[in-house]
């Protein structure tokens, strides 16, 4: 690829960034290991060769336009939450765009169209945006009404409904592979009146008490009509099982909603009545960074795959489940596997209406596990890696769908797994936008050779 070290190379980006030395670092400076962030999973290490820190959006045209003349591949980093680390590079030798410096927010007073600078919500708002009110509101990329973004070509476009429909398209749910978004206008909601939050934990049992809890969750999530104001999940833990989430309605509302579907708490519960919408988040966000067991700048391993109606887990399946789970080794003590209620307002959407594809799962499989050295990190790798073989193999015959922001970079043929269906009209876009592959990383949608060919 490039090379930085020439002073042309050097000139180029410096100039990009105003000349500003605080705002660009290159592989082998004395300060580059101070500069550079530490990866987000640090069990995939990825060494950019230039590390750039733009203030507006001509900035970042001209740091790509620096990139494409030297040769240089680019990834935008926009708050870090990559499990692969492809948000810090994509690779090694690559140029990144880090949006630290894209804070800006404001809200028309009329409308309630927010304009939202891209650090920190990038990733989320282009990959797909799950989270506590999709069910109610649906994904956050169908949140957005329109990008500003920078091309492979070095130009900025405005994309929306009705300019480069295109790029807006892709932008929705594959957007690193298509260019970088600087600024987003996204729709708002009305925020909720109050809540229940609540968190039930069950101690350890035999594989048969644990499936007889899960078969009885998974009757309540698999009600073709579930209200869209309960949203849960189940994460299976080394030593027990809890199931958490939020009911958006009176406390009364709640309890009739328990009594009328059965749900298997058995007086081991902690519900929270919380009607103010940052408490709200505050405990949710809490109980995930629980539930995720200090994975936080760590080396760890993540996989997920999608459940449709059709998909959902027999009686068998769970016995091989939770069989498997209880005897397979795994070399660490931190790790977890989520079970999280999808569908209502994110199955709305048509499967082609955007980038992301995952329009028909109605619950998502998440596993991780925290790693250390080899050979434990093999072995906590299989047991992931084994773990999802077992649910694969006992449910219907059908493609693996994984969602895009839990990347796994040792899955096979990764773009088909995030894309599905809309993979083809993505490589379609990206070799007419983007035909030397500026933006790229291990699993981004790729150039089609043919139609390249005969451009």
């Amino acid at each position: 690829m490039g090379n930085t070290s020439s002073v042309a190379g050097r000139e180029c980006f410096m100039a990009a960034v105003g000349g500003n030395p605080n705002m660009a670092t290159f592989r082998g400076d004395l300060l580059y290991q101070f500069w550079a962030l530490p990866s987000y999973n640090q069990a995939i290490p990825v060494h950019p060769e230039v590390i750039t820190y733009p203030n507006n959006t001509t900035q970042v045209a001209e740091i790509v336009r620096c990139a494409v003349v030297a040769n240089y591949r680019v990834q935008a980093y926009s708050g870090g939450h990559s499990y692969g680390n492809y948000g810090l590079g994509g690779a090694d030798g690559h140029v990144v765009v880090d949006l630290k410096n894209f804070q800006q927010f404001s809200m028309d007073p009329d409308t309630y169209i927010a304009t939202i600078g891209a650090v920190g919500v990038g990733g989320h708002f282009t990959i797909g945006g799950l989270g506590l009110m999709s069910r109610q509101w649906g994904t956050a990329l169908d949140h957005v009404l329109e990008a500003e973004v920078v091309l492979a070509n070095s130009s900025i476009v405005t994309a929306s409904d009705t300019q480069n429909q295109d790029v807006f398209w892709a932008i929705k749910g594959a957007a690193a592979s298509f260019g970088i978004v600087t600024q987003f206008k996204v729709r708002t909601q009305e925020v909720p009146k109050g809540a229940v939050q609540y968190t039930y934990t069950f101690s350890q049992g035999d594989v048969f008490d644990k499936v007889k809890l899960f078969k009885a969750w998974q009757s309540i999530v698999a009600k073709p009509n579930i209200t869209r104001n309960y949203s849960t999940e189940l994460t299976i833990f080394q030593d027990g099982i809890v199931i958490t989430g939020s009911f958006f309605g009176t406390r009364e509302e709640f309890h009739e909603f328990e009594q009328d579907n059965n749900l298997p708490i058995q007086n081991q519960g902690n519900i929270a009545y919380i009607t103010n919408w940052l408490a709200l988040v505050a405990h949710a966000a809490e109980n995930y960074l629980v539930s995720i067991g200090g994975a936080l700048l760590t080396s760890f391993y993540s996989k997920s795959v999608s459940f449709t109606v059709n998909e959902l887990f027999t009686e068998h399946a769970l016995v091989a489940l939770f069989t498997y789970i209880n005897s397979a080794p795994k070399d660490s003590q931190n790790w977890w596997v989520i079970f999280d209620l999808e569908g209502g307002a994110t199955n709305d959407v048509p499967m082609n209406a955007t980038a992301y594809a995952h329009r028909d799962a109605v619950m998502w499989m998440q596993s991780y596990a925290v790693v250390g050295f080899e050979p434990s990190t093999f072995v906590a790798r299989k047991f992931l890696d084994s773990l999802h073989q077992v649910v694969i193999e006992n449910r219907p015959p059908g493609p693996l769908r994984s969602y895009p922001g839990y990347v796994d970079p040792y899955l096979e043929n990764g773009q088909m797994a995030y894309w599905g269906s809309n993979l083809e009209r993505l490589e379609s876009i990206k070799t007419l936008i983007d035909p030397k592959d500026v933006f790229h990383n291990p699993q981004s949608v790729a150039v089609n050779p043919i139609i390249n060919s005969h451009n």
